[in-house]
């Protein structure tokens, strides 16, 4: 048996192969023009790894039309594989089971209290998961891997929760583990902004660029921070915080400790608490978005503040980063121009111009899919090449079965 050694024409080979293989999985499918320019092959090299592949078994062709041209679309065999999104938000569960083409098999979603109790909300996802996969006619032995996403930082280091002020009944839980260890299949884990981010980039508004903002506007704010096409999380897994950005320091105290955070001027609750003495308890966003679309004053005066002081935030990110995108998510999203406008207004006034002329802001496409097909993606992304290559004569390929957390 012969091994590849660095430099060699057969590690080269392989290098090519997973490059190939990376950039169809993350598009879903492309035609071969396509892939060359996103993997720098030659056309010719990029034909004969595709004619390869598709020997193996490992991709389909298909004939298409590109720039009123004929040509070959490249993607996944449904042989190569299934992967499980699995989303927790505050107040529900959302999993979705889709194949390595971005095709969507099974989704489903029910309410539920996160902030009651990890194991309720493992129980009731383990559930979800295997009635999922039974309604798809897919055993587990073909699932490739679990994305999941939590509301909250997640500590690279350890993979527990990173801010126990978020989800208090999740203290001590490394969601990861816990979820492998139930299901007997690798997970990943990542926070539910920055698998928004994924989502969008992937499936959604982002999709074509290689720098972007996702703004999840809910209980809290978080940003997931897209870098040159790949996710930013930082040494310690909280890039992203913007809403512990300081606007008051004499404001209202923060989870985090601190005065006058941005969550503390746009977060829900402090959204709903501006409407109550007008419009009464038992407000919603959702309801509050709807009332302000009918033409209610209110509503859409207290949308505007909070688009402003988003605004702020999206500036500052303008001015450290340069995002070419921002995405608004999250339920005020929906909000659509009522709340766009005034965000705009802000990073006008405060970023720097040349950042802010080249920034658009948006609403996400997604909508409250976002985070599960960001945790699909999130798979698709982490999973190694190895166990899809073809393989060679007289020797074996394994893929690793080891649960992986953190999103790394």
């Amino acid at each position: 048996m012969s091994l590849d050694t660095p430099g060699s024409q057969s590690s080269l080979h392989r290098a090519n192969l997973e490059r190939v293989l990376r950039a169809v999985r993350m598009a879903g499918s492309l035609t071969q023009a396509e892939i060359a320019r996103s993997t720098g092959l030659s056309a010719a090299t990029v034909s004969n790894i595709v004619r390869e592949l598709k020997e193996s078994g490992t991709v389909v062709v298909t004939p298409t039309s590109s720039g009123g041209r004929r040509a070959r679309s490249v993607s996944l065999s449904a042989d190569a594989g299934i992967v499980v999104g699995v989303d927790f938000g505050h107040t529900h569960l959302r999993v979705a089971v889709g194949n390595l083409a971005h095709r969507v098999l099974a989704e489903e979603s029910e309410p539920i209290d996160v902030d009651a109790s990890a194991a309720q909300g493992f129980d009731r996802a383990e559930t979800l998961v295997e009635r999922l996969l039974a309604q798809t006619g897919f055993r587990s032995d073909k699932v490739i891997g679990v994305g999941l996403g939590v509301p909250g930082p997640i500590d690279v280091e350890t993979g527990a929760i990173g801010s126990t002020a978020i989800l208090p009944g999740w203290t001590g839980v490394e969601p990861g583990r816990e979820l492998s260890s139930r299901l007997g299949m690798p997970v990943y884990v990542d926070n539910d902004a920055n698998l928004g981010a994924l989502g969008e980039l992937v499936w959604g508004a982002g999709r074509g660029l290689s720098d972007l903002a996702y703004i999840k506007v809910a209980s809290g704010v978080g940003a997931g921070l897209v870098i040159s096409g790949q996710i930013y999380r930082g040494p310690g897994g909280t890039a992203g915080e913007i809403g512990h950005i300081t606007l008051d320091e004499s404001g209202p105290v923060c989870r985090c400790g601190n005065r006058g955070c941005l969550e503390t001027f746009v977060g829900s609750r402090y959204l709903l608490n501006l409407l109550n003495a007008s419009h009464g308890p038992g407000l919603s966003v959702p309801r509050v978005v709807q009332l302000a679309q009918r033409g209610d004053l209110g509503c859409r005066r207290v949308i505007a503040d909070v688009g402003r002081q988003i605004g702020t935030g999206v500036a500052n990110l303008c001015n450290l980063l340069n995002p070419r995108r921002v995405i608004l998510g999250g339920d005020l999203a929906e909000a659509g121009e009522l709340v766009l406008s005034p965000i705009r207004e802000s990073v006008a006034r405060y970023a720097i111009p040349s950042a802010a002329r080249q920034l658009s802001v948006v609403p996400g496409t997604l909508g409250g899919r976002a985070e599960v097909l960001g945790a699909l993606a999130l798979v698709m992304s982490e999973m190694g090449d190895s166990g899809a290559l073809p393989q060679s004569e007289g020797s074996a390929q394994q893929r690793s079965v080891t649960a992986v957390s953190s999103g790394r």
